[in-house]
């Protein structure tokens, strides 16, 4: 049995850059357009979880905007957030069915630590068990407070829109499909994934620009 890649720094991330530019010159292509592509890490424990409820289904920069209102009231702690009743949350920009989860979230006792040494799947496995939780927002805590790097969020729609850019597909590809296509990026899936959202970025710029 291998031993699990952990991206832990800008260097891990750079690594899986250059393995990606070697399997596929598309990924170097992206790099020569975007720089280094970012580490993304937070913190393991109930503030990354609730960082990645925040972000379900909108977009980076409103994303942005709630998560500052929840950390100037503190939210972010969880002792605090126990604390915290549905008309704290509201305040900050939680929808009511956010509001919800992170209510749930907050009180649900879950242990964190218990996911460092379970497989990646188990790990999806066992946040998805939580009130609001799917698969995305599992993916999107496995990589970027876990650091696991051969996760992908492949529901992400950001992701799937630059992979048809890059991949000059007919249409933006299903999450099934982009795990498809995914495949031969292992163990670094996590790191593609980086590259994609890096494109987006890259071509949301420019279209702004133009």
């Amino acid at each position: 049995m291998t031993e699990r890649r952990l991206i832990l720094t800008d260097q891990d991330v750079a690594e899986g850059a250059a393995w990606l530019a070697r399997v596929d010159p598309r990924f170097g292509d992206i790099l020569r357009l975007t720089g280094p592509w970012p580490l993304r890490r937070r913190p393991v424990g109930f503030s990354a979880l609730l960082f990645a409820i925040v972000g379900q289904q909108v977009s980076v920069a409103s994303a942005a905007a709630v998560w500052a209102k929840v950390q100037a009231a503190g939210l972010d702690d969880l002792h605090r957030a126990r604390q915290g009743d549905a008309e704290a949350w509201r305040a900050c920009g939680f929808s009511r069915p956010k509001i919800r989860y992170a209510m749930a979230l907050a009180n649900s006792g879950f242990d964190y630590d218990a996911l460092h040494h379970l497989p990646d799947e188990e790990v999806i496995a066992r946040l998805s068990g939580l009130l609001g939780i799917g698969r995305w927002t599992a993916e999107i805590y496995a990589m970027f407070a876990l650091g696991r790097a051969d996760v992908i969020a492949a529901g992400d729609l950001a992701m799937q829109e630059a992979a048809r850019l890059l991949y000059d597909l007919p249409a933006r590809p299903t999450d099934a499909e982009l795990r498809a296509l995914a495949e031969p990026w292992a163990p670094w899936r996590a790191v593609a994934a980086r590259g994609l959202w890096a494109y987006y970025q890259h071509i949301k710029s420019r279209e702004g620009i133009g």
